[in-house]
């Protein structure tokens, strides 16, 4: 079974038997939510939520635009 921490709180998190490269996890201490962004070495990192409507590529486009 796998095992890492969270980044927030420090508690273990349990991941079970194969973690998978994009499996979203809560704490069960502190509720973060956290995503696996890593198996080998197991890396777990804060989810990043995009906003609906804004692709990826776009990203900068609308970084850009607000601060004009």
């Amino acid at each position: 079974m796998a095992v890492s921490f969270c980044l927030d709180c420090g508690h273990s998190i349990y991941l079970g038997a194969q973690p998978w490269q994009g499996q979203i996890v809560r704490c069960p201490n502190c509720g973060a939510e956290l995503e696996v962004i890593n198996v080998a070495p197991l890396e777990l990192d804060w989810v990043y939520l995009q906003p609906a409507g804004i692709e990826e590529s776009q990203d900068w486009q609308a970084d850009e635009d607000w601060e004009e």
